[in-house]
């Protein structure tokens, strides 16, 4: 499947591609090359032409070297979130009668990243950026939806699952946003000669 296909399944229609996905084989690799690194990048692209074009209300625009260094940082934070996050859903799987891969638990981290990825665009009007909340939602949702069918969860430990699944994701991220966000403000304090 291509990649504009799948993005466009898995936001409108996730709970129909979910078994479909389960059944593609993939590796971590091939995840990685085909997806995540391309889509992981729209909201680090958009963080730096943010930063660098727009501004934001306490600082105004940022230098380029702020603004790229907080869009690599950002960029690499994802791709290192979303390996840790599909280590901890693997690990924690025999513990909720589930069972696969990393791989397996890589393309439900991945694929449930989606709507996140895409709202980064959002990240162009850093005071739109806020508004990700929404799509962080509905990322939890398609994750929902993905657990059953992709790591072959019981019915009835489902809903456990996903809560401590997703409670280690948000942790992990929040800790991912902090690091980035005092590297951008060291950076811009920096730059400024404050």
């Amino acid at each position: 499947m291509n990649l504009q296909a799948r993005v466009t399944n898995i936001l409108t229609k996730p709970a129909d591609e979910w078994p479909v996905i389960a059944g593609e084989s993939a590796t971590v690799q091939s995840l990685y090359t085909d997806y995540i690194v391309i889509l992981a990048a729209i909201p680090a692209v958009c963080k730096f032409l943010g930063m660098a074009v727009i501004g934001t209300a306490l600082f105004g625009r940022y230098g380029m070297g702020v603004s790229l260094v907080a869009g690599c940082m950002s960029y690499v934070m994802a791709l290192v979130g979303c390996f840790i996050g599909a280590f901890v859903i693997e690990k924690l799987a025999p513990n909720f009668g589930s069972s696969g891969d990393t791989a397996q638990a890589l393309k439900l981290v991945a694929y449930a990243y989606t709507p996140i990825w895409v709202a980064g665009v959002l990240n162009l009007i850093p005071l739109l950026g806020i508004l990700t909340i929404f799509a962080a939602l509905y990322a939890i949702y398609i994750f929902y939806l993905g657990m059953a069918p992709v790591m072959k969860t019981p019915a009835d430990k489902v809903i456990p699952y996903m809560l401590v699944s997703a409670l280690v994701i948000i942790v992990v991220n929040f800790v991912l946003a902090m690091i980035v966000g005092a590297m951008t403000v060291a950076g811009a304090v920096g730059s400024y000669g404050m």
